[in-house]
This record gives C-alpha cells, structure tokens and sequence, in this order.
C-alpha cells in the first residue's frame, strides 16, 4: 500500500514556476535551500514521518496542514502554536479539542535533533510536514521556502481573536485573512484546504436545526446532507466528525467547491463563499473557477501556501527550539 500511495501522490506533482520564481525573488532569507548543507537528512526525515503518520491514519495529512495554518495565522509562521502551558495557543477555543498532529512534530524534531542538533526550527517542520501532508493526499507540490525560527512566547488571547471562525460572516473571515497580507483570492483558495479533513458536530450543527425564527435547517444545505449529518450528530456531546468534503474525503482535490455548488459545504463558513449574500458578491465565482479546474486550484494553492509561510520570524528574532514544546 505504502508503495503505491508514494506513487499516486508523485503522478499528482505540480509545480507552478512563474508562481514561485516571483515568490523566491520577494522572500530575503527565506529559501527552500537552507539546509542543504547544514542538515541534508531534512527533507527525507520528515517525509518518512509524514507518510507513515498517513499510512497510520489518512486524516493526519489534512491535520499537519491545520496546524501550519492556525500557527501562521497568530504571531506569524514561529511554531508558537506547538508551546506547552495553560495559556498556550493549543488550549484557545478554536484549537482546543480539534488541532492535531503535535505528536508527529515531536518525533520528527526527535530524529533531526539526533543528526543536526540545534539547526532545524520547528516551524520549518511544521511548514514542511504541512507540505508533505498535501502531497500525500494527492495535492499539489510546491517548493518551501525555509529559514523560519521559533517564538518564545505563546499568544492565547490572539489565537482567540485572529483565527478565522466557522461561524462568521465571509466578510469577517476576509478581514482577518487581510490583517495577515492574505487576499479574497487567498481564502477561497486555503478554503479548499477542507477538500480534505474532518469537522466536529460542535462546528457545524447549529445548521441542523433551530437555524432560525423561520428555518428548521439551514436552506443553503442540502437535504439529504442534512439529514445524514442530523443521524450522526443526535444524542452526542458535539465531538462526533463528519468529513468536510463529503465527496471524497481523503483526496486533495477540486471537490470540495463542486460540492459547495450542490449545497453540500459542511461548515458554514464554507457554502458562505457560494450561497451567502457577501459571497456571491465577492467569492462566488472564485469557487465556479476553482470547481471546473483543479489546476488551475492546484497552482493557486501552492502560491497562497507559500505567501502565508511568509509570515516568519527571522534574522535575530526568536530561537531555534530543541524541544518543540517548550522554549530553550
């Protein structure tokens, strides 16, 4: 199986070079080279982890990306979302019971400390991983650019406040991603980040029902979607998962903005791109575009994967951690 899950992934590899020739020329220390000659075992360590991460269980790659994402999105791309501690970014409410992956992290910075010690930041690995985890689904590849190092502090209260919610408005979810350099394009595109994954009832079942004074159930999901998810969400205690592309839910693909099409977003932040009054306005026919060409998807993945990677810590700022939970 692991042979041919490594070589369906590879059939799938995309490299959009005019994208990432004008990334590279914009990104200072930033290279996908750093380490080439300070820690060569880089890359195949953290495939090795990544893939038999994967193989263990499929969902980690989506798991990998999330916490590349929700670590960006608060204090920039510095790991700060791996630090242990009660006020740390891992117990905010949008991370709490729901961000993964910090188990694989820890055995990869375990084996590179091994043969480079002190070199490899951790948010180069979770960047890295991140990358690989895409890959491994059957996304697109792209080149990171590396050279990121660690934060020493934790920030809770701005996890909180700056990660985008399933529950706001799509305009709400464009003003946050504004305040990190990230566009309108950038959040349709890292939306499609859910064509792989799963959500928790806790995050999508005020769709199902009491949805308003005159709805039962949101109008913009479809039936039979709801009624499935209403069967699997009944009598629980919200920490049931349902995959957020239910079409094919372990494959990095374009389904997910054809399901949004069919009204079958799990999350309402996600059929908002499509079927809310600000989305048609400013989303919708992103999500058309993205639907009808998954390369075209593709390409702009890898390029708005590379710009929130750029939102580093670098030159003499932070430290390079030698245990990813804890600052040195």
């Amino acid at each position: 199986m692991e042979h041919s899950l490594y070589y369906y992934c590879r059939s799938w590899l995309l490299v959009c070079s005019s994208v990432l020739a004008l990334c590279l020329g914009s990104r200072g220390q930033l290279t996908p080279g750093f380490y080439r000659s300070t820690c060569p075992q880089l890359y195949y360590t953290v495939q090795r982890h990544v893939f038999d991460a994967m193989r263990a269980e499929m969902r980690m790659g989506a798991s990998l990306l999330r916490l590349h994402f929700h670590d960006c999105f608060v204090n920039g791309c510095d790991a700060s979302i791996l630090l242990d501690g009660d006020d740390g970014e891992k117990f905010a409410l949008p991370n709490r019971n729901s961000v993964r992956g910090f188990e694989v992290i820890d055995a990869i910075k375990a084996d590179l400390e091994s043969v480079c010690p002190e070199v490899v930041s951790c948010a180069d690995i979770v960047a890295l991983a991140a990358s690989y985890g895409v890959l491994f689904s059957g996304g697109p590849y792209y080149d990171v650019l590396l050279g990121r190092r660690d934060g020493l502090v934790a920030n809770q209260s701005g996890a909180n406040s700056g990660l985008p919610s399933p529950f706001e408005p799509i305009d709400s979810i464009i003003h946050k991603f504004a305040a990190v350099d990230l566009n309108t394009t950038d959040v349709v595109v890292l939306s499609g980040a859910h064509t792989i994954g799963r959500a928790r009832c806790a995050l999508f079942s005020n769709r199902l029902s009491n949805f308003s004074a005159t709805e039962s159930v949101d109008p913009t999901l479809d039936a039979g979607l709801a009624e499935s998810l209403q069967s699997l969400c009944a009598g629980g205690d919200g920490n049931q998962t349902s995959a957020l592309d239910v079409s094919t839910p372990n494959a990095f693909d374009n389904a997910y903005y054809k399901n949004l099409l069919l009204e079958k977003g799990l999350l309402s932040s996600d059929q908002g791109l499509f079927s809310s009054p600000e989305g048609v306005a400013r989303t919708k026919a992103l999500v058309e575009t993205y639907s009808q060409d998954s390369e075209h998807f593709f390409c702009h993945f890898a390029s708005s994967m590379i710009k929130m990677g750029n939102i580093p810590l670098t030159a003499s700022d932070g430290e390079i951690r030698k245990n990813c939970r804890v600052a040195n």
